[in-house]
């Protein structure tokens, strides 16, 4: 059953998610679109490589349409502990984007594997 309404905006339930494995495969063969929901703050102290910064709490439809997303490629949500990522994914869907995934366990999964960041020098 679909959500409506503020219902989609809860960070809890279920949603397509991909492993950490899967996401660093995908970003580095290109095939994949990262948009990670933190706070600019949070984004700028660690980020994946090519990743959009777009705060869930500034999600509309003119500011995802803003950043250029491709309808046709993948896109991975992040968020710290894939919580905002839900309703993120939930968004891009009813926006149209039907390829959209979070990523499992969020950044803190990343980080804890070692996978690769893009940090302030």
């Amino acid at each position: 059953m679909a959500l409506s309404g503020w219902l989609k905006w809860l960070p809890f339930g279920r949603v397509p998610e991909l492993t950490a494995d899967k996401v660093l495969t995908m970003v580095t063969e290109g095939s994949v679109q990262i948009l990670d929901v933190r706070t600019r703050e949070e984004w700028r102290r660690s980020h994946i490589a090519g990743a959009l910064n777009l705060p869930i709490m500034s999600f509309s439809r003119e500011n995802v349409v803003a950043l250029g997303l491709e309808k046709e490629r993948p896109i991975i949500a992040i968020c710290l502990s894939a919580h905002r990522s839900i309703p993120a994914v939930r968004q891009l869907k009813a926006m149209g984007y039907s390829n959209v995934y979070q990523l499992e366990s969020g950044m803190r999964k990343w980080w804890q594997l070692g996978l690769p960041c893009e940090q302030p020098e």
